[in-house]
């Protein structure tokens, strides 16, 4: 996917005001998501993606456990200026729902078996994990 339309779908979806908000959100999340992601996943997933994503999703800090979608939540929104539980759950679900529709069905699907439960709604994909 093409970096203006990836920016594009996720303002779309997060109805921000500017281009800068949605990228803001997309570095973020994408970011934090790398974190919990490993192997072939990650780097299948960086493939789908604009470049200047797939470069923060593969080069992410390492995450010392599992983060529950509550607590990846609050990571998020610490990371966010101004962020709330409400805004932040909007930033990521726009972010996440984006990058599912990059990534496809089938690789969302094996994205989530990497991820605690729950994050399936996050991306979008209610139940389908």
């Amino acid at each position: 996917m093409r970096w203006e339309a990836f920016l594009d779908h996720v303002q779309e979806r997060g109805e921000y005001a500017t281009p800068q908000e949605a990228e803001r959100a997309a570095r973020t999340v994408l970011a934090l998501l790398g974190a919990h992601l490993v192997g072939e996943v990650r780097a299948e997933l960086a493939a789908r993606l604009p470049e200047t994503f797939a470069v923060i999703l593969l080069n992410p800090l390492q995450a010392t456990e599992p983060l529950p979608p509550e607590r990846f939540l609050r990571a998020t929104a610490a990371w966010i200026e101004g962020a709330t539980e409400q805004t932040v759950a909007w930033d990521v679900s726009a972010v996440l729902s984006v990058t599912a529709d990059a990534a496809g069905e089938e690789l969302t699907r094996r994205i989530l078996l990497q991820l605690p439960p729950g994050y399936d709604l996050l991306f979008g994909r209610p139940e389908r994990a």
